[in-house]
């Protein structure tokens, strides 16, 4: 991944990335072969003494729900270092959890730069995360659905194995993975060496493995921001993700991005012998600033002003419950890419829509959820197509039969179907109501958006309805 003259002997100084490791990561990146793992470093949060990272303030904060004396323990002390002195004195273990909870649900942390940053890059489809905490996943919901909860997160536990839902070319939308568990009143996360213990054991059994989980992290190249794993528990991690001797040649590589790994004179000497796709950059944040710049840079929008007119449009998956006066865009599963397209466009002009994106197509409560979108929805666009020809027995029918109901509610003259023509399909051969065949159809090939269309949708938001 990074080229071999970054290496460096035992003792010498860090090496750091080259324009032609840059542009190789990127172009990994581009092509989606790169998986951050996130870890506690990045999780710089603003207390009211200043900036800290939330696993030192947290673990104050639970020293005194606790009442662990805290001069007793090392400086500085750890989350570890608070829940063993309180098993130590015959505390519940479970008590620990539901505390841990009831401190975080108590704070209102804004997520840090640097996770906003990372959840930016729309090249990532999927995280995974050692850290417990819902800050990733609020950072990832706020920069690409305006803070709606539509992130899909998974969480494993040795107790409850829960794996990807599918492989991450099918992924539809973005996954962040609780790899060491995810906050709950329950033991079922991470907070001391003992529960890294059990999880990584876990990880490492034949019948407890999230395979789908695995496989990608095998086969991508990985970015491990972050992290704060000892030398042992980092060369461990490195050896479970890559399913195979480190010294075996393979076709990927990962980056360590944290602010210790480079002083662990041993470490360095390990990876430099054995692992040599492994490269280290010192400093978390650092390494995800000049990351985010350059990307952004690459996409031609720079930190510096320019127009939005120039940047690409970048489609973002629908939220999974319809916003409020969204525009409803019903279509045949074959048109998905046009319908994408469609989204980016009137998402770049400020005009929300929706559509299913999962595309259940059975169940009374599917049936249900959709017909109640459609009889709430600002406007209904349908999406004809060759494919729409072809299917003469679809579920988009039955969506197109419940928009022609609402219309016989609607008063005469008013706009409500907006038929969207993606093809060469015509007007006169188009199998379609007669509702729709009444009001003239817009063409935009492949779903691109003309500023014609998007300024007729603007100008009938704002026009005076009933």
């Amino acid at each position: 991944m990074i080229h071999p003259h970054l290496d460096a002997p035992v003792g010498a100084p860090t090496p750091t990335f080259d324009e032609d490791a840059w542009e190789d990561l990127l172009n990994y990146i581009e092509e989606k072969r790169v998986i951050p793992i996130v870890g506690p470093e990045l999780l710089r949060v603003e207390t009211d003494a200043g900036p800290r990272l939330l696993c030192d303030w947290l673990a104050e904060k639970l020293a005194a729900r606790l009442n662990v004396d805290v001069g007793a323990l090392p400086q500085p002390y750890t989350l570890n270092d608070v829940v063993c002195w309180f098993l130590a004195a015959r505390g519940r273990r479970e008590e620990a959890y539901t505390r841990l909870r009831t401190i975080l649900r108590e704070t209102n942390f804004d997520p840090p730069p640097a996770l906003r940053q990372l959840a930016q890059i729309t090249d990532f489809d999927l995280f995974v995360t050692t850290t417990f905490d819902p800050l990733l996943e609020q950072a990832v919901n706020l920069e690409r659905f305006g803070g709606a909860t539509s992130t899909d997160v998974i969480a494993y536990s040795p107790n409850r194995v829960a794996d990807l839902p599918c492989e991450r070319d099918q992924l539809q939308r973005p996954v962040i993975y609780h790899l060491l568990g995810r906050l709950s009143a329950s033991p079922t996360y991470v907070i001391s060496d003992e529960d890294m213990l059990e999880f990584i054991c876990a990880l490492q059994s034949e019948h407890l493995t999230p395979e789908k989980l695995f496989h990608e992290l095998e086969h991508n190249h990985l970015l491990l921001i972050g992290g704060n794993f000892s030398n042992w528990l980092a060369r461990l991690f490195l050896r479970m993700a890559k399913r195979r001797r480190l010294s075996d040649p393979r076709d990927v590589g990962e980056v360590v991005a944290d602010s210790h790994s480079a002083q662990d004179k041993r470490l360095m000497a390990f990876l430099q012998q054995v692992s040599v796709r492994t490269r280290v950059f010192s400093g978390a944040e650092k390494f995800v600033s000049e990351l985010h710049e350059r990307w952004q840079q690459r996409r031609g929008g720079g930190t510096g002003s320019g127009s939005n007119a120039q940047q690409p449009q970048r489609f973002l998956p629908p939220q999974r419950e319809m916003p409020a006066n969204a525009v409803f865009i019903s279509y045949a599963r074959e048109d998905l890419a046009a319908v994408q397209q469609l989204k980016a466009g009137l998402d770049a002009e400020g005009i929300t829509t929706w559509f299913d994106m999962e595309r259940l197509e059975s169940g009374d409560d599917y049936d249900r959820k959709i017909r109640q979108n459609i009889a709430r929805c600002s406007f209904f666009v349908p999406v004809i197509s060759a494919a729409t020809q072809r299917r003469h027995e679809a579920y988009f029918r039955r969506e197109w039969s419940y928009a022609v109901d609402r219309v016989r509610n609607i008063a005469e003259g008013a706009v409500f179907i907006l038929p969207v023509c993606v093809d060469a399909t015509t007007e006169a051969a188009a199998v379609v109501p007669d509702r729709f065949k009444a009001v003239h159809f817009t063409r935009l090939a492949g779903g691109e958006v003309t500023p014609e269309f998007a300024r007729r949708l603007k100008e009938l938001f704002h026009a005076p309805r009933s």
